[in-house]
């Protein structure tokens, strides 16, 4: 069974509903409950076996309790998605600790949190799946975004070196850096003008010409966490249209 991180929007809810539809039983994690109910709620409507929990991946006794809860109604996790994430766009200067530590806290410590409490599971089972989301601005760097992009690229290098120690226990790590996916996240952005021309302009300028759905990265995981990929690990798929290569 799967557990997905930050689940109930976004990329996270495309992957939980994929992984359903492909016959796992799936968690859905979100630090928003009525989110992660509601998606849990759609899955089971639709035939699925799913679980929606209340969880904030910077909290390790909240993602305990949810990982306790999972193995008394679902089994033991065997795949895990960490998907939860925050961004935010800052001038370099203006950057406080506060909010340093939080970005780092979500996406790095997050994953490392999910994988620590996941991984003894899939020992037992001698068998796992992991993706860590990470991002496309982990390649060439993002301005305004120094905190962001320092937390994703350290995700990148967590995934290569869990891969190396879990590889022999029958566990795979891979990340997916998404670019340009059209989520909530992103049309804020474009809210706040901060896409310049905005969606459809960069869209245009992307070698597949179009912009990214959240069904994109879902499918991706949906491959990596099968036993056919058990061969592929360490490795960051890059899931963007071309834009980054």
């Amino acid at each position: 069974m799967a557990i997905v991180t930050g689940g109930g929007s976004g990329i996270g809810l495309a992957v939980s509903e994929r992984l359903a539809a492909d016959g796992l039983m799936v968690a859905v994690f979100d630090r928003d409950g009525d989110s992660a109910e509601a998606a849990a709620g759609k899955i089971t409507a639709d035939g699925g076996r799913a679980l929606g929990a209340a969880v904030d991946v910077t909290q390790r006794d909240q993602i305990e309790g949810g990982v306790t809860r999972v193995r008394e109604q679902l089994g033991r996790p065997t795949v895990l998605v960490n998907n939860a994430g925050t961004h935010a766009m800052d001038p370099f200067l203006s950057i406080t600790p506060e909010k340093w530590y939080r970005i780092l806290d979500v996406n790095l410590t997050g994953t490392f949190n999910c994988c620590q409490a996941v991984v003894p599971d899939m020992l037992d089972e001698g068998w796992g799946r992991i993706v860590n989301i990470s991002s496309s601005s982990a390649h060439s760097g993002q301005q305004l975004m120094t905190h962001y992009v320092a937390a994703k690229s350290a995700v990148i290098g967590f995934t290569k070196s869990l891969a190396l120690e879990f590889g022999p226990k029958g566990i795979t790590v891979n990340t997916i850096p998404p670019g340009f996916i059209d989520t909530p996240m992103l049309r804020a952005s474009e809210q706040k003008g901060r896409l310049g021309e905005g969606v459809e302009h960069h869209a245009a300028r992307t070698p597949v010409r179009r912009v990214g759905r959240p069904e994109d990265i879902a499918a991706t995981c949906a491959f990596l966490v099968r036993e056919e990929a058990g061969y592929i690990t360490g490795q960051v798929i890059g899931v963007n249209g071309g834009r980054n290569t």
